[in-house]
């Protein structure tokens, strides 16, 4: 009898709690909410590239950061990046573009993301390094994806779009490798380069070694290079020694910024540095 006279005090509670909130409801029983079937969310456009330099299909994310005054044929920069494929970092960069253009910290771009296929093929140059070499079945390919971008990718975006002529580089880690080794061999290439905790220590360093007189071979140019370092043990020491070379043979006309982030880790920099990247770069004039 006991359990009988407490399931009868329970349902006594629930139907006065059901009274009380039908009386709250003004006695009007409402039905469920309708909802509509789910559709993608669109935040830019794709393509696919048939490379006869790398004898295969590149894809390609592309999104426009305008903020809210530019109108929308107006011809935009464009800032590339390796790693650039949904699942890698297009996304994470793209949302940074996206915040800092509309807040008014840097000026508009697009971007470009290049999906990966071979990845540490194409962000290193030659290694003698048997660890190195470990890596990955096939590495050295950093020559021939600059290839790609300067002889088929360049191309096809500025068909596709209207873009300004102004051009940036940006990468992280082996990326970030890349950026440096293609500021320092194909200068060129870009106007802009940022670099984030690259890995410089790749071949023992030689780009490193190559680097004065690289530098020295180069003619003068307007051009920004912006590296960052994290404070994950080794990663500082490449980083600072360019920092020093450029210190007394920075080439004429470069503008160049080095900013060690100890607080960060290889795997937390790439944000706020590319954050502080753009802000640095690309603020928009007074």
């Amino acid at each position: 009898m006991k359990h009988i006279v407490m399931f009868n005090k329970f349902h006594a509670g629930a139907w006065l709690t059901a009274a009380l909130l039908g009386a709250c409801l003004g006695g009007q029983v409402h039905a469920a909410p309708v909802v509509s079937a789910a559709t993608p969310l669109v935040i830019g456009e794709s393509f696919n590239i048939e490379s006869k330099v790398l004898g295969e299909t590149r894809h390609i994310n592309v999104y426009m950061s305008r903020g809210y005054a530019l109108p929308a044929d107006a011809p935009l920069p464009v800032l590339y990046m390796p790693d650039g494929g949904l699942r890698e970092d297009f996304l994470h960069i793209a949302g940074l573009l996206q915040v800092s253009v509309d807040n008014g910290t840097m000026r508009p771009f697009m971007l470009v993301g290049i999906e990966n296929t071979q990845r540490r093929c194409d962000m290193t140059g030659p290694t003698d390094n048997a660890e190195d070499k470990k890596i990955a079945p096939v590495v050295g390919g950093a020559a021939q994806f600059r290839r790609f971008i300067r002889e088929e990718l360049m191309p096809a975006v500025k068909q596709r779009y209207r873009t300004t002529g102004e051009t940036a580089l940006i990468g992280e880690s082996l990326a970030g490798l890349f950026v440096v080794e293609t500021f320092l061999r194909e200068p060129q290439l870009f106007d802009h380069y940022i670099a984030i905790d690259p890995s410089l220590w790749w071949n023992d360093g030689k780009l490193l070694t190559e680097a004065p007189s690289l530098l020295e071979q180069r003619a003068a140019k307007p051009q920004t290079l912006y590296f960052a370092s994290s404070g994950t043990a080794g990663m500082d020491k490449g980083s600072a020694q360019l920092s020093t070379l450029l210190t007394t043979r920075a080439p004429q006309g470069l503008r160049w910024h080095y900013q060690p982030l100890p607080a960060e880790t290889h795997a937390t920099i790439y944000q706020p540095a590319a954050l502080q990247a753009f802000r640095t770069m690309f603020k928009p004039p007074n």
